[in-house]
């Protein structure tokens, strides 16, 4: 690790920051760590490690060890309104629910009668709904699910409505949608699209799309790109900025899309959470590893209906 892990790209980065800190490596052993999310009420980490179709859990005390096994290649993991978890899973090419009782909910797995290509990443807004990405990487191999066609044809943003549970396309002009994220009020949710990964000068940017009527989302504008590597998942602080995924730790940005600063981590990030009993530990999933360290700012928190 350098001497300092913070590289300050603007004033204000000093102060989101705690200079006497260090990045804590909480667990390592996976092939590639996606997709964490915190859960309060047992002050415990989930995250995925794809290729080895595992679920993993770490709490303070207890340390790292399996959550799930078989887990159907989980990607994406979060919360819904009554804290349980709801996950992507490439291998099953659907998202699920999982019950207190540890039984897994099917929420969505084909539009319009056609299977959907590979859930990433998701996300649940305060009235229930269910928005996540779908582009197609557990399909193009069998590292992270199982090689197949598409049968959708595109890579889609997807809104499940929690009254009728109609799934229907909310943004479809992205090659490959991944990470995405509510602004605190939810006028705005932001998306990443990682088709640097197919095509070479291929976007590895965030966009940021008004929210209309809470269910559909407006044309969109470019937030940032991100240099190196890519945004593959990404959360908002209770200020609006945005800390991302990147190839070289992860990133902060300004809600208009500045580069604040860095947290310097010695392996590509895949994604990021916000955790701890005062949601000020970012957690950070990079590759093989799981790190934390505390920072000054405190994790979004969204309304609840």
């Amino acid at each position: 690790m350098p001497d300092t892990p913070f590289e300050f790209h603007d004033p204000r980065f000093r102060r989101m920051v705690v200079a006497t800190t260090t990045i804590e490596r909480l667990y390592q052993g996976c092939l590639w760590a996606e997709g964490p999310v915190y859960l309060p009420a047992t002050d415990e980490l989930i995250w995925s490690d794809i290729p080895n179709n595992r679920m993993m859990r770490w709490a303070p005390e207890i340390g790292g060890g399996v959550f799930r096994r078989a887990s159907d290649f989980t990607n994406g993991n979060t919360l819904d309104r009554e804290g349980r978890i709801v996950s992507c899973q490439h291998g099953g090419r659907q998202v699920v629910r999982t019950e207190a009782d540890g039984s897994i909910t099917v929420l969505a797995s084909h539009w319009q009668g056609k299977r959907l290509n590979s859930p990433n990443d998701v996300v649940v807004k305060s009235d229930g709904s269910i928005w996540f990405t779908d582009p197609d990487y557990g399909i193009n191999s069998d590292y992270e699910g199982y090689k197949a066609e598409s049968e959708i044809g595109a890579c889609n943003v997807y809104r499940l409505d929690p009254a009728t549970q109609e799934l229907s396309i909310v943004a479809s002009d992205f090659e490959r949608p991944n990470g995405l994220a509510f602004s605190a009020d939810e006028s705005k949710l932001y998306i990443a699209d990682t088709g640097l990964t197919h095509r070479a000068g291929g976007p590895h940017h965030i966009r940021v799309c008004d929210v209309i009527d809470g269910k559909r989302l407006g044309e969109g504008k470019l937030l940032a790109e991100i240099n190196p590597g890519l945004a593959d998942g990404f959360r908002l602080d209770s200020n609006g900025n945005i800390w991302t995924s990147a190839g070289d730790g992860v990133h902060c940005l300004s809600p208009e899309g500045e580069l604040l600063g860095k947290i310097r981590i010695p392996e590509v990030v895949s994604n990021v959470v916000f955790g701890g009993p005062r949601n000020n530990r970012l957690f950070i999933t990079a590759t093989t590893s799981v790190y934390a360290v505390y920072v000054a700012v405190n994790g979004a928190q969204r309304p609840r209906n």
